[in-house]
């Protein structure tokens, strides 16, 4: 079943109300690996529920969708799509813990043509149930990669973010517990590809990998600790092109370069030196 354009541009997602509480809240944070040190005050603030403050990049996990592309409906070729693109923008901090609804809506597809796969960009909004705020802005992309040539319109997608063309301004590194992804999915992705040997080997890959949201939050984690003070009320937006698979317990080192409350930055895999996040970009209060 080939997409049908104008259906999958219209299609209609329910509004996903959820709670979470702070339990849920410290799971996301420890599925990060923050609390490596527990004698980092900082940190600890993520992790403990006196004082409880949420990372914003929490937003990921709430008001969900769930996997929607696998619907045959979509006439989608779901073993094939990968998530090549996210986006973050924090209209006000995140709540430790809350009520939220999430609404999703298909904002374009892009048609590269046969052979060449499809892009299809999302969005999503997560307001406050109670007050009726908007708390937060997300944007993805999905690459389509069996599904090109469906009569779509055919056009440039956005340029990505340019890196400076120098030595960054600071390294951070961050290493993910071997167990990472089985703590991660607690939040909400059971994808068994991040659990399963058997599924990710099926997929290509020796072992079990790490969600990319999980290394997207990794380096939103690394950009709040070196340029933010730990402060979440300062990381107004990140944005950042997913460019290959993290295994669990690998060192994830962010480089980052600040230029007028932006901060341009990247992630590699030290083991490996692989670019694993590329031409990213946050916004800095």
């Amino acid at each position: 079943m080939a997409i049908d354009y104008a259906r999958l541009k219209a299609w209609r997602f329910p509004d996903i109300a959820q709670r979470y509480r702070a339990r849920d809240t410290i799971l996301y944070a420890l599925g990060l690996g923050c609390g490596s040190d527990p004698l980092d005050a900082a940190e600890l603030r993520f992790v403990y529920e006196e004082n409880l403050v949420a990372l914003p990049t929490m937003a990921v996990v709430l008001g969900y969708p769930g996997f929607w592309l696998k619907d045959s409906g979509t006439g989608i070729e779901w073993r094939k799509v990968l998530h090549g693109e996210q986006g973050l923008v924090l209209h006000r901090p995140l709540p430790a813990e809350g009520a939220v609804v999430g609404r999703t809506r298909v904002t374009d597809i892009i048609d590269r043509g046969e052979g060449r796969g499809a892009l299809l960009y999302s969005e999503r909004e997560v307001i406050d149930e109670g007050s009726g705020a908007l708390l937060c802005t997300m944007t993805a992309t999905a690459v389509l990669r069996g599904d090109g040539g469906f009569g779509g319109p055919s056009r440039r997608p956005p340029e990505p973010h340019a890196l400076p063309d120098r030595a960054p301004d600071l390294n951070l590194d961050l290493a993910t517990l071997p167990q990472a992804a089985l703590i991660y999915r607690l939040s909400g992705d059971y994808n068994p590809l991040h659990a399963d040997p058997k599924t990710a080997q099926a997929g290509g890959f020796p072992r079990p990998i790490l969600h990319g949201l999980c290394s997207f939050g990794v380096a939103g984690r690394a950009i709040l600790k070196a340029c933010c003070g730990n402060d979440p009320a300062r990381l107004k937006a990140i944005r950042v092109r997913f460019s290959a698979p993290v295994f669990p317990g690998e060192t994830i080192r962010t480089e980052m370069w600040r230029a007028d409350g932006m901060v341009s930055f990247r992630a590699r895999v030290v083991e490996r030196d692989v670019v694993v996040l590329n031409n990213g970009l946050a916004e800095i209060a």
